[in-house]
């Protein structure tokens, strides 16, 4: 089981029920079409959570929170939509919440449905 996380490089959506609608519509364009190199931004967004725990392999599986890898290959364009291990996603969507907050991101929960903020 996962947990996943949703972060984009944009304009701050008005509420909960918009950040779903401009979810939705980037998730529909950019993970369900043709990838896209990822913002420059949202580079930075991975290469600081690879910082933090590495990416998915076999040695490192006990260690990382990331429920796939590696993460770069999650984003595009200005989306990156992630995956991590249920059993160490609080501790994990917490760092990546603020990090996205550091970096001007979005962070979106699709599970509540909701901004993280």
């Amino acid at each position: 089981m996962s947990y996943d996380l949703a972060v984009w490089d944009g304009p701050s959506p008005a509420d909960d029920a918009a950040a779903l609608e401009v979810f939705e519509g980037l998730y529909d364009t950019f993970m369900r079409g043709a990838a896209e190199p990822p913002t420059s931004r949202n580079r930075q967004y991975v290469e600081g959570l690879v910082a933090r725990w590495p990416d998915l392999s076999a040695d490192d599986e006990d260690v990382s929170p990331w429920s796939d890898g590696p993460l770069i290959d999650n984003a595009s364009g200005p989306l990156f939509s992630f995956g991590m291990v249920f059993s160490k996603y609080q501790e994990a969507v917490s760092v990546a919440a603020a990090l996205a907050r550091t970096l001007g991101l979005m962070c979106f929960d699709p599970q509540d449905r909701r901004l993280i903020t």
